[in-house]
């Protein structure tokens, strides 16, 4: 077998790295997913920075990457200010510059935006090496809905501005996955029993990868409720699917056109009740001719 860093055959081996930044996901757990050109990258990168240099010195030596005499920069949100210069000088001077989040995929719920940002706005190569992402995973086995999804992140922490966060995205059609920590989860799938309701199917992902690893599937209110038997710890992955769209009967649809009617044309009453009941205008048009006529006569 022969050590051949564009085809990933062979072991990890210092090779010439074309000058960029490299974005190199890193496994969210088990050591042994991280892929080869990761390791050859990591391998050959003459500088490396990491949101966690210990995770990534932990990691290189699990397979036998050596440091040497290459730079190790700890980047993360309490230091990316000042290191950012130092990287983007590092790039301008044609040196290749591997960056790892603490685990994952680097700009996913990770400082690495903001450095990314910077590199490409100053003219450097951006490119990366694709792997773990939990919650790419975590949407494979919730058995959720994959063609439409909206990664949401971490909910804010202030109470107002969580509350509209919350409304704003319950209403996005589409499979939601949220981080949260295991002491706020319960509170979290409360919230959103209350504000997108008990019924809505989900999946409760931790600890993916991981010796304890665990899927809990079920509807909001059922994975609520199961965590006062049994309480969650480790990372976690919650992933919500599309909300229940519940079609207006024709009594709702008759009601909102007498409302409309009572203040607009039939025209401007018809389109009014059609958006907002996300039904085909004409159709709309037609019943309010109908109400109308109904009314008039």
């Amino acid at each position: 077998m022969t050590d051949d860093i564009q085809t990933g055959q062979g072991p990890a081996r210092r090779a010439a790295l074309a000058p960029a930044l490299y974005l190199v996901a890193t496994p969210i757990g088990a050591a042994r997913d991280i892929t080869l050109r990761a390791l050859d990258i990591l391998a050959s990168a003459d500088v490396l920075a990491a949101e966690d240099t210990r995770t990534l010195r932990h990691l290189m030596d699990i397979h036998g990457i050596k440091l040497g005499d290459r730079p190790l920069w700890a980047y993360h949100d309490h230091n990316g200010a000042a290191v950012r210069p130092r990287i983007l000088k590092a790039l301008a001077e044609g040196r290749s510059v591997a960056y790892c989040s603490e685990a994952g995929t680097p700009v996913v719920a990770d400082p690495g935006y903001q450095l990314a940002r910077a590199a490409i706005e100053s003219g450097a190569t951006v490119t990366g090496a694709p792997g773990p992402s939990a919650a790419i995973l975590a949407l494979s086995l919730s058995g959720q809905p994959s063609d439409r999804f909206l990664f949401a992140g971490f909910p804010p922490a202030q109470a107002g501005v969580r509350a509209r966060w919350l409304d704003e995205i319950g209403r996005v059609e589409a499979t939601l996955i949220l981080y949260e920590s295991p002491k706020r989860i319960h509170r979290l799938l409360t919230e959103l029993c209350e504000t997108w309701g008990e019924t809505r199917d989900a999946a409760l992902c931790r600890e993916l990868t991981k010796r304890f690893e665990e899927v809990r599937r079920g509807s909001l209110g059922s994975l609520r409720d199961g965590l006062q038997d049994a309480p969650v710890k480790g990372e976690i992955v919650l992933v919500v699917g599309h909300p229940v769209v519940i079609a207006p009967t024709q009594g709702d649809l008759d009601a909102a056109l007498t409302a409309a009617l009572g203040r607009l044309r039939v025209k401007e009453a018809a389109a009014e009740v059609a958006e907002a009941l996300g039904l085909p205008r004409r159709d709309v048009y037609q019943r309010a001719l109908a109400l109308k006529q109904d009314g008039d006569g």
